[in-house]
């Protein structure tokens, strides 16, 4: 018998706009007789039966004149639509219309009475709309997903929810199927989407999972933040639910939700969204039409900052990076192609001075990204001269460039390891922010800093070590039970990297806010509740330079944000670049680390008149650079 249906509705959809017509014709046929029996009581000897005849066939005329005319059966609208039902309703309407006059044209006796050729209208409306309402009905029932082996819960009854439902409820090939929905709003607590109910609030999530045999929980809120997030998921984990999600929804680019966009849970949705409210005509301005240089553009966030820019369309992008692999992934990443033979790829060493000069008189950026830097504390506190010689003798050698050929904006990416450092990473990455500032003192561009903490999915990043341990059945390794970090992924903190850059000032360090800090081992026991297995956490303690709790503000710093919401502005003190200049790499270990935490709290008078002699700046470090600016 089901295959008896299917084949009756494949056949009809085959023919649907014919089909369509015949319907409407049957509709006006038994809508006039009814509005005609209806006027005389349903007295059939007063009806003029040779006159209701000759007018049906001249309705279902006029009905096809007029829906042609207006598209209604040249397929213009998806069926069952607004749209066509818009379209249905003037065409009757017009056809209604239509038809009273020819019945008062015809004299002496009108065929019909004449109201009910307008009362026939308004029942062959409902006729239509039904048919078309009962066939869209009987197509989305067939859709509906028959073998699906995900009875799921829906949080989240909004447009996403809404969108996500029907999208489940239409692709046969759907592996959920939605059996409920939750929301916290108790103003839906009757509503029903596509006839999926409204079960209640997170409250009633466990009691909701077992009464429907739900096995996975979908969050339908592309705007939810990590921390609506966690809070929904660690119930679902508590419910036994597997949990899955909606992209965020910068990712979505404004397109309808679909089942292909639902994915599992990652700890980015668990610990780095954030809404970023940005400035594009800001940011368009000071990108859009420039020359703009990143250095470690193969890096986790000199790739990503290559990306976005890449968005603003640059006069030039020019990538540095002296990792030839890195350089490869991120021009495959934004041409589609690496062949490495552009002149805007730059396999080069920041420590170079003489090189880094002849890129920046060759390329004369307007725009700098300094993202290059050695970043892994543990190892940098082994290897304090490596640390130096990038972070901080490659910095100047970059500042000294920029300065030299009047780059119009410096932007040095910093870490919360500089907020009150007590790390080789920290004293070297906070003696940049200071060159920085201290530079931006005596040029006419803006040189400035951006702070901001762990970003996930970086090279490095604990969830990685995490996900390892996990796949290796464990231990997994947490330092202390009390330690926390900040996060956020890398779009999001590259988006206020570049939006901070727009707003700030030069010898500013800008910090971003990134939300609330997380305990380590609270994100190593959500990774480990989706393993298949129970998994142990083994606590090694602190490493050396290693803090329990990172501050994204240092001592003494104020969190100003006179802008943006998310970003605040800190006054960085210039450090004399004699001071620096003077330092020797090769100094014995603990001399070396001793002289970095000298150069952090260095109080000696600073430069803070403003612009000098950049001209003689510029000759100066010409000078020692070896460059002709």
């Amino acid at each position: 018998m089901r295959e008896l249906v299917d084949w009756t509705v494949r056949a009809l959809a085959r023919r649907r706009l014919a089909v369509q017509f015949v319907l409407d014709a049957v509709a006006w046929a038994m809508a006039l007789t009814l509005a005609t029996m209806t006027r005389y009581d349903l007295a059939f000897i007063d009806v003029s039966w040779w006159g209701l005849l000759a007018m049906i066939p001249i309705a279902g005329a006029l009905q096809l004149m007029v829906g042609a005319a207006a598209g209604l059966y040249r397929g213009r609208w998806r069926f069952g639509s607004f749209e066509e039902v818009a379209a249905v309703a003037c065409a009757t309407a017009l056809t209604a219309v239509s038809l009273a006059i020819v019945d008062l044209a015809v004299r002496p006796a009108h065929p019909v009475p004449v109201s009910a050729t307008l009362a026939g209208g308004f029942m062959a409306l409902v006729l239509m709309s039904a048919t078309r309402y009962l066939w869209r009905l009987t197509l989305e029932r067939r859709r509906r997903p028959m073998g699906a082996n995900g009875r799921t819960l829906v949080f989240g009854a909004g447009d996403g929810g809404a969108q996500v439902v029907t999208a489940m409820l239409r692709d046969p090939q759907s592996p959920l199927l939605p059996v409920g929905l939750l929301d916290d709003d108790s103003r839906k607590r009757n509503l029903r989407l596509s006839g999926v109910p409204v079960l209640g609030g997170r409250g009633q999530l466990k009691a909701a999972a077992v009464a429907k045999e739900a096995d996975t929980l979908l969050i339908a809120i592309p705007t939810a933040g990590h921390e609506l997030i966690t809070e929904i998921s660690d119930l679902a984990f508590a419910a036994g639910l597997d949990v899955k999600v909606l992209p965020p929804v910068g990712e979505l680019f404004g397109s309808r939700v679909g089942v292909d966009d639902i994915r599992s849970l990652t700890e980015e949705d668990l610990l780095g969204r954030h809404l970023i409210e940005t400035d594009m005509d800001g940011i368009a301005g000071y990108l859009s039409g420039r020359r703009v240089l990143v250095t470690g553009a193969g890096g986790s966030i000199g790739s990503e900052l290559c990306r976005q820019i890449w968005r603003f369309a640059p006069a030039e992008l020019i990538m540095l990076d002296r990792n030839e692999n890195a350089l490869h992934a991120v021009q495959l990443s934004l041409e589609g192609r690496a062949l490495l033979e552009s002149p805007n790829i730059v396999l080069a060493d920041i420590r170079d001075q003489a090189v880094v000069g002849a890129v920046f008189t060759t390329h004369r950026p307007e725009v700098v990204f300094h993202a290059a830097a050695l970043k892994h504390l543990t190892l940098l506190e082994r290897y304090p001269a490596e640390a130096t010689k990038t972070n901080v003798r490659g910095t100047l050698n970059v500042l000294h460039a920029a300065a030299a050929h009047n780059v119009e904006r410096f932007v040095n990416i910093s870490t919360d390891k500089a907020a009150d450092p007590i790390s080789v990473l920290g004293y070297t990455k906070r003696v940049a922010e200071r060159l920085t500032a201290e530079v931006s003192s005596q040029t006419s561009g803006t040189f400035l800093s951006v702070r901001f903490g762990n970003v996930l999915g970086s090279d490095g990043s604990v969830l990685f070590t995490f996900r390892a341990q996990i796949a290796a059945g464990g231990p997994v390794t947490v330092t202390d039970p009390d330690v926390t970090r900040y996060f956020m992924t890398v779009s999001e903190a590259v988006q206020l990297v570049i939006q901070a850059a727009a707003i700030g000032r030069g010898g500013e360090v800008l910090v971003l806010d990134m939300g609330k800090p997380v305990r380590i081992a609270d994100l190593a026991r959500r990774m480990i509740a989706q393993a298949a297995r129970p998994i142990k956490i083994v606590f090694t303690g602190l490493r050396p330079g290693e803090k329990r709790h990172e501050y994204l503000l240092g001592t003494g710093e104020p969190d100003l944000r006179p802008i943006h919401p998310m970003i605040s502005h800190v006054t960085a003190p210039a450090l004399r670049l004699h001071r620096v200049e003077a330092l020797d790499p090769d100094l014995d270990r603990d001399d070396l680390v001793t002289a970095l935490r000298g150069l952090v709290t260095d109080s000696t008078e600073v430069c803070t008149s403003g612009v000098q002699d950049v001209e003689g700046l510029g000759t100066t470090m010409t000078q020692d650079l070896g460059t002709t600016a």
